[in-house]
């Protein structure tokens, strides 16, 4: 990960004992041992331009459940519609599930999708981040994200990277990572800046180490920026740096991506809308950190083009059989979230450029098990879209009577990922990227096109 300060070191020639080798430093981020700097000049190469068209990818590990959030089917047998009843949102004819009421009442800013048709039934994020499976054949280097391929294609705007992550493990390594840039090279994959363990106490001042709880710690940290920016002008450090290497710098200590993780920054109205992060692992290993959704709006805001988060953990059908009142405890603070998060773009005036995803690996078993839970399901799954100028108050797809198949208009992954590269400028039957062989690669398959009821 990002090394911002690095453990005390008695032979450093800077304030606060950090030396110029920890203070740009690159680590788990970069394969191949790339510097920032290194990392600058490679998307250089790529252009640049200013631009607030963004994404924000939104993953919910562990299988989230259709039937039970936004498929609701109160007419089923007992053994399939659950415990929940849907109410009736801002919109005529959509009902969603009714402990979503903040999101009830803006359901013209988003549009739900019922029928993806394709997941692969694995827990694994890598279909929600490529719009691939493991199981498709791959170009050497593998398949980039989505991220990767926005920052290929489009570059980075000044002082902050394209492609960020806010991911953290889940318990399963596959379910926290965000992917790489395949065959983009690691100049485009994410720059992950959240906190293995959530717990931890900082041993290293980094962003892996300084955990999202801790960001009213910030402006000790922007002092040891300051006096490490006046000892290098002093020194003369930065007259010896070469330009991409003053960017590093620049990126590390200017006003993007620092002020963007800087919450004290924010309007403490705006604040308590998201509602407070409960860091704490829970017994699957997922702490609720709910504020990375104002994290994911204000580093777009500062310039990032692509942020990846992933939000709790949604795989509750074991032995304790906690399908029901995990979802009572969960839903809540998802609906505060993500409600807030679209009012936000909304009120700000970036429903127009900000695009937002929210989905799952796959859906949930319409019939409750022995232990009144559901098993994993990848013949019908959900996603909900908000932003980006998008038809939104909507629904997209339907699923038959008990929500075990896709009854009308089946939807693929690779559709909404073109419609997200649609959204932020990148026509997809046009645009390649050069694998590492020098052949072009599509960022769909053939024939995939942006969904047409959201264009």
């Amino acid at each position: 990960m990002l090394t911002i300060l690095g453990q005390s070191d008695q032979r450093a020639n800077h304030c606060d004992g950090i030396s110029r080798r920890h203070f740009l430093k690159i680590g788990g981020m970069a394969a191949g041992g790339l510097s920032l700097s290194q990392l600058l000049s490679a998307e250089a190469k790529a252009g640049t331009g200013r631009s607030h068209k963004a994404i924000i990818n939104i993953y919910l590990p562990g299988g989230p459940s259709h039937l039970d959030m936004f498929d609701l089917k109160p007419e089923a047998p007992s053994e399939y519609r659950g415990e929940f009843k849907p109410v009736r949102t801002n919109v005529s004819g959509i009902e969603i599930c009714e402990h979503f009421p903040r999101l009830a009442k803006i359901a013209d800013k988003f549009a739900i999708i019922r029928s993806i048709a394709d997941s692969d039934g694995a827990h694994d994020c890598f279909q929600c981040m490529t719009g691939h499976t493991r199981r498709d054949r791959a170009p050497q280097g593998g398949w980039p994200m989505l991220g990767s391929w926005v920052s290929k294609i489009q570059g980075a705007n000044p002082g902050i990277p394209a492609n960020v992550a806010l991911m953290y493990p889940t318990g399963n390594r596959t379910w926290g990572e965000a992917g790489d840039g395949g065959f983009t090279g690691p100049a485009h994959s994410p720059m992950n800046l959240v906190e293995k363990d959530p717990n931890a106490k900082a041993r290293n001042m980094t962003l892996e180490a300084i955990t999202l709880e801790r960001l009213s710690d910030r402006e000790r940290l922007r002092k040891s920026f300051d006096r490490f920016r006046r000892d290098a002008d002093v020194t003369g450090v930065m007259k010896g740096l070469d330009t991409f290497n003053q960017q590093a710098l620049g990126i590390l200590s200017g006003s993007g991506m620092v002020d963007a993780l800087d919450l004290t920054k924010e309007d403490p109205n705006i604040l308590e809308r998201y509602g407070q992060n409960d860091p704490r692992y829970q017994r699957d290993g997922a702490p609720k950190m709910i504020r990375n959704f104002l994290l994911a709006r204000r580093l777009v805001e500062a310039g990032a083009r692509v942020v990846s988060l992933n939000y709790s953990r949604w795989d509750w059908h074991g032995g304790d059989g906690m399908n029901f009142p995990r979802s009572r405890e969960e839903f809540p603070l998802l609906d505060q979230g993500l409600s807030a998060l679209i009012t936000d773009l909304h009120e700000r005036g970036l429903d127009k450029d900000v695009s937002v995803v929210m989905w799952g690996e796959f859906g949930r078993t319409p019939k409750l098990n022995h232990l009144n839970s559901r098993d994993h399901w990848p013949r019908a799954n959900f996603a909900v879209l908000a932003g980006g100028g998008m038809r939104t108050g909507q629904v997209i797809g339907a699923t038959d009577r008990t929500g075990g198949d896709i009854a009308e208009r089946p939807v693929k992954f690779q559709e909404i990922f073109a419609t997200l590269y649609q959204n932020v400028g990148v026509d997809v039957r046009t645009a390649t990227v050069e694998d590492i062989q020098g052949r072009p690669q599509y960022l769909v398959d053939s024939g995939i096109q942006p969904i047409r009821e959201l264009t």
